[in-house]
């Protein structure tokens, strides 16, 4: 399950980092059981490669020990790769402890990173306390460190996109310098977030042209300094639900990303309400996007079965292809066929249900939940990982 970024598969997390949860068509302050949901989702699927580190805050669990909560829900429901926590010092040592808990002798094995985490700057040229503290936590231990500055034009920097891009690279290339202080050699990954504000109400923007001119420049700016990079896009939207918006928004960013060579893709799936919101129907419809985007920039194959002359021969002039051997032999998985979308005419459309996509994307959900799939974890592993939790809880007086 180890990952490698910086090879030309693009890494692919889900969103996160939301208070909110949308399900359903109900929107809502995220939960435990929310969180966990979302890791058995990723964990099911095959198209993400990590759970990431918070798909979505468990705003029923207290403030100071959610952290171990979170870890702890990340190792016991997945054995993908699992990031870090970034939100504090003591956050990330904690996560650092807990992997070395549940990974044993496979942490850092094979001088591969144990671990990783995000560390955003707050934008324009500031690091935060919190974010420094997990930086030196996660770079001491020589985690991957992906540094992310967050740029919103016309609020955290110009208007204008190369002026953005300056800020951007300065901003991320400081904190690769402070990673490399701190230890030297630590591997570190060029991280972008380049987006708009709505000059009219203020409120972030995203999807739009800017967007993804600035992916573009990033991945060049990225491979000309010899770094891998994580993309600012994944199915980014504004739009607070699953709707054409989402969608058309989303495919902008996630197409530039990809053509622009992203090594890394975080809010690769269920991004809603400008990050605010979480929408396990959204994760549906950015999952189809992402296979067509996937299966579209696979090359093209031309050798003599793909020229298939032998069903020119066969069908002739006039004829029809469907019942050809060469379609015949071929048409079980010769076309990509969406988990989602619908190839229905309207009236067995209507027989149906005469559901949309948001209607039908709540079904995909539920069968991904089903179909999900525990992994095996070391019954003293579980409890060391366990105990660890209750005493930290209890340290950091939440118990």
């Amino acid at each position: 399950r180890d990952v490698e970024i910086g090879r030309e598969r693009a890494v692919l997390l889900p969103a996160q980092g939301a208070p909110f949860i949308r399900r359903g068509g109900v929107r809502r302050e995220a939960t435990l059981a929310d969180f966990e949901d979302i890791v058995r989702i990723a964990q099911h699927l095959d198209d993400l490669d990590s759970p990431g580190t918070l798909p979505c805050e468990p705003n029923d669990r207290p403030l100071d020990s959610r952290h171990l909560d979170m870890a702890r829900a990340l190792f016991r429901l997945s054995d993908k790769p699992v990031m870090g926590a970034q939100i504090s010092g003591v956050a990330a040592a904690d996560s650092l402890a807990m992997a070395r808990i549940a990974l044993g002798p496979r942490f850092g094995a094979d001088g591969a990173a144990g671990s990783s985490a995000v560390v955003n700057v707050n934008s324009p040229l500031r690091y935060d306390e919190r974010m420094l503290e997990a930086l030196l936590v996660h770079a001491a231990a020589g985690s991957a460190i992906v540094v992310t500055p967050f740029l919103l034009m016309g609020a955290m920097a110009p208007v204008t996109i190369p002026a953005a891009l300056v800020q951007q690279t300065a901003e991320a290339l400081a904190g690769v310098a402070l990673v490399q202080l701190v230890r030297p050699g630590c591997p570190v990954v060029l991280g972008s977030f380049l987006s708009t504000t709505d000059m009219k109400t203020g409120s972030p923007g995203f999807g739009g042209p800017e967007s993804a001119i600035g992916l573009h420049a990033s991945g060049q700016i990225a491979r000309r300094l010899g770094l891998p990079w994580r993309s600012g896009g994944g199915a980014l939207t504004s739009s607070p639900v699953p709707d054409a918006q989402a969608a058309y928004e989303g495919t902008v960013t996630m197409t530039a990303a990809l053509q622009a060579q992203a090594n890394l893709v975080i809010h690769a799936a269920g991004w809603l309400e400008g990050g605010l919101a979480i929408g396990l129907e959204k994760m549906a419809v950015d999952i189809d996007i992402l296979r067509t985007l996937r299966a579209s920039l696979e090359p093209l194959v031309v050798d003599e079965g793909s020229l298939a002359f032998d069903a020119h021969d066969e069908v002739r002039h006039g004829g029809h292809f469907l019942g050809a051997a060469h379609t015949m032999t071929r048409f079980r998985d010769c076309f990509y066929r969406p988990e989602l979308a619908t190839t229905d005419n309207h009236e067995r459309w209507l027989r149906g249900g005469g559901e949309d996509a948001a209607a039908r994307a709540t079904r995909v959900v539920d069968g991904w939940l089903s179909a999900y799939e525990q992994p095996p974890c070391d019954d003293d592993r579980a409890a060391e990982l366990d105990e660890y939790v209750e005493r930290r809880r209890r340290e950091l007086g939440d118990a």
